[in-house]
């Protein structure tokens, strides 16, 4: 199954750190804006099998990418999570 959420990146002193604006407390950050981007879709990978081993999973609603506030120098990028389940996954 693939899940899509948009990650916010602002560039710092070390590199960029970005946040998930649907995934609580859900970061990433790297030395490069692409390894930012591959640290969260880590980081995202982890929340969301996490959520998922839940008894009762509740993933948010994904937000439109035109609703999150940018300033300027802001990078917001959709993170792609794909995650196979197999059988028996919910058991």
């Amino acid at each position: 199954m693939k899940f899509i959420y948009p990650a916010v990146f602002h560039k710092t002193e070390h590199g960029y750190k970005g946040y998930f604006p649907d995934l609580e407390c859900c970061e990433a950050e790297g030395e490069t804006l692409d390894e930012a981007v591959e640290n969260a879709n880590a980081a995202a990978l982890d929340w969301i099998q996490v959520e998922l081993e839940e008894e009762d999973p509740k993933l948010p609603p994904v937000s439109d990418i035109s609703d999150i506030p940018a300033e300027e120098g802001t990078v917001i990028r959709n993170i792609s999570v794909n995650i196979r389940f197999y059988e028996g996954w919910d058991e």
